[in-house]
């Protein structure tokens, strides 16, 4: 039961034995059989005839239900329709629910019902009436959630009544679908930072211009390429069609940082520090990847998305698209880490394809508390790219507390810190929006003097 297309299931009158059938008796049901078993002893010990037939009658009209209900074989597929598959946390999901009776026999009283986590909403039900042989029926609910994460839908469940309402038997197919709700994200302005490659666009087409024939390296001519592509030099060299290859610019690199332990953040929820750091590194990563830049999500665990191929950057294209999916999976199911440092996230930054003594790529960083010496490590990250960008969040004004045997250095001096060793630092205290700390980053690199590529 997957989104786009939607797939069949078993028939619920599949597998199950009478006594499992047995099972199915509703309060009402058991009610009947145990009002009629005791009419029974009564109408004997007082020798009434009558009731002893009414006796008979409520336990038997229970039994008989079950009996019915165990003998029908309805064959009907269920299916799941789910749009889109990855919301943004608040946004809503809409899911289509179809069932087809594929027998030659109507169905009777049907109840439908979809299994959700409690955070999506309350669980669906929904009554079917007669269904034709042949017929479908279609049902839709919409289902939401302000925390982000990956959630199981299903398994789709159908329940049978009979008409006095004594048994309920119960379904399920067997197919799941999920729903991924990444962080919430917000528009950024376009702003001068450093980071831009000196390989890409016009710069490099015209590094290309000025190196002369006698520079480029040919290929062999494929099936379509243009004809105004052949290296006559070259043609006349290996008796073969040979062409100029097609320039290949430097993409910019982007590296997002985003420190995720749990001893430097305090508190939890939507309105907490450490998801106010999703969020923007969320909407950073967007951002760039909008920009043209080859991205890649880093965590302090050293681990990067969307993979380590090439350090983790991302390509273009089509996989840059299928790079920010990927990317936004990662950070709807981030959580605190149990690292005490940045140590991994320096040594990946530093083999991130940067280079030794500095490098071509930008990089944006999310920091809760810092002790001297993950400052001190962080300020040497800075070493490593051609821009740094850090947003540093006062976790003491949202609420937190340093955890006990951490010594975190104050606000300010962190600050300071990193300012001096070439980041652009801004601290993010609550109700800040990030929109506006992206554009004062922008216009305190201007103010430095610096240039760089636009982000």
């Amino acid at each position: 039961m997957g989104a786009g297309a939607p797939r069949g299931a078993g028939g619920p009158g599949d597998g199950g034995g009478l006594r499992a059938s047995l099972s199915g008796l509703t309060t009402r049901g058991r009610s009947f059989v145990a009002a009629g078993i005791a009419a029974a002893v009564c109408a004997y010990v007082l020798g009434q005839g009558a009731l002893l037939r009414v006796g008979l009658l409520l336990a038997l009209l229970p039994l008989i239900c079950v009996y019915a209900l165990h003998r029908t074989r309805y064959r009907v597929s269920g299916s799941r329709r789910l749009t889109p598959g990855r919301v943004p946390a608040g946004a809503e999901a809409r899911v289509q629910l179809r069932m087809d009776n594929v027998s030659r026999l109507p169905t009777g009283l049907l109840m439908l019902q979809d299994r959700v986590p409690y955070v999506l909403g309350p669980r669906p039900r929904f009554v079917l009436d007669r269904v034709e042989p042949g017929g479908r029926r279609e049902v839709s609910y919409r289902v939401r959630s302000d925390l982000r994460g990956r959630y199981p839908l299903g398994p789709l469940q159908l329940r049978l009544t009979d008409p006095f309402g004594l048994v309920e038997l119960t379904r399920s197919f067997s197919t799941y679908d999920t729903l991924t709700v990444i962080p919430r994200t917000e528009p950024l302005p376009p702003v001068r930072l450093t980071g831009e490659s000196n390989g890409y666009g016009d710069g490099s087409r015209r590094s290309l211009a000025l190196a002369g024939d006698d520079d480029v390296i040919p290929r062999g001519y494929r099936r379509g390429d243009d004809l105004r592509r052949v290296h006559w030099r070259s043609t006349a060299r290996y008796g073969e069609l040979m062409v100029r290859r097609e320039e290949q610019p430097q993409r910019s690199r982007a590296t997002v940082l985003l420190d995720t332990r749990r001893l430097a953040f305090d508190g939890a929820g939507p309105d907490s520090a450490f998801e106010w750091a999703v969020s923007a590194a969320a909407s950073s990563l967007v951002h760039v990847l909008e920009q043209g830049f080859s991205a890649r999500l880093l965590t302090d665990t050293g681990s990067a998305a969307p993979g380590e191929g090439g350090g983790g950057f991302s390509a273009g294209g089509q996989e840059s698209a299928e790079a920010a999916g990927l990317m936004m999976d990662t950070l709807a199911v981030v959580g605190h880490s149990d690292g005490a440092g940045l140590s991994r996230a320096y040594d990946a930054v530093r083999g991130g394809g940067y280079g030794e003594g500095g490098g071509d790529g930008l990089l944006i960083a999310f920091f809760g508390d810092l002790d001297d010496v993950q400052t001190e490590l962080a300020a040497r990250m800075r070493q490593r790219t051609s821009g740094a960008v850090a947003f540093v969040l006062d976790t003491a004004a949202w609420g937190g507390r340093p955890v006990p045997g951490h010594d975190v250095v104050p606000l300010q001096e962190r600050l300071r810190r990193l300012r001096d060793a070439g980041w652009t630092a801004l601290a993010v205290t609550p109700g800040v929006a990030f929109g506006e700390l992206w554009r004062q980053a922008g216009t305190a690199r201007i103010g430095t003097g610096t240039s760089g590529g636009r982000a």
